[in-house]
């Protein structure tokens, strides 16, 4: 949801896609964020996220792998546990996964039940470009233990 604005973000983000390339094509999909006063009432707020929902649910019309979306209510896992049901979507032929990341507000109903799994990287909030570079960074962490090579931990 929404373009990276910082060039740090994207130095970081572009960073990510390079260490990615060796093990799988990456395409990300920016969904234009709704207009969201700072002010703004719950019923305004509500009608954002769904306006940010149809948005995503039309850019995955034409998806038909797994679709995992970021929520703080979703399942947590540690990066050995993505990285093993990544490497089983794979095994099982799912190669085409969709990581949806919300805007500010997170995710409406509508997007996260288009969801096969919605995923937990945290109880706390954090600024959804910040997510996208967790995000990219543990999926290039799930493909180093994947491939049995060392990083960091």
């Amino acid at each position: 949801m929404g373009r990276l604005r910082e060039k740090y973000w994207q130095d970081a983000a572009a960073d990510f896609a390079l260490r990615l390339r060796p093990y799988a094509r990456l395409e990300m999909v920016e969904v234009s964020e709704a207009h969201i006063k700072e002010a703004a009432s719950l019923a305004e707020g509500k009608l954002a996220m769904q306006e940010e929902a149809l948005a995503i649910l039309e850019k995955l019309k034409r998806h038909s792998g797994p679709v995992i979306a970021l929520d703080r209510m979703g399942k947590a896992l540690d990066s050995p546990g993505l990285a093993a049901g990544l490497h089983k979507m794979i095994l099982e032929g799912k190669t085409e996964v969709a990581f949806v990341i919300g805007g500010p507000l997170g995710l409406a109903p509508e997007a996260t039940q288009r969801a096969d799994l919605l995923l937990s990287f945290s109880m706390m909030t954090f600024p959804h470009q910040m997510m996208r570079v967790i995000l990219l960074e543990q999926i290039y962490r799930s493909f180093r233990i994947m491939n049995h090579e060392p990083y960091h931990k």
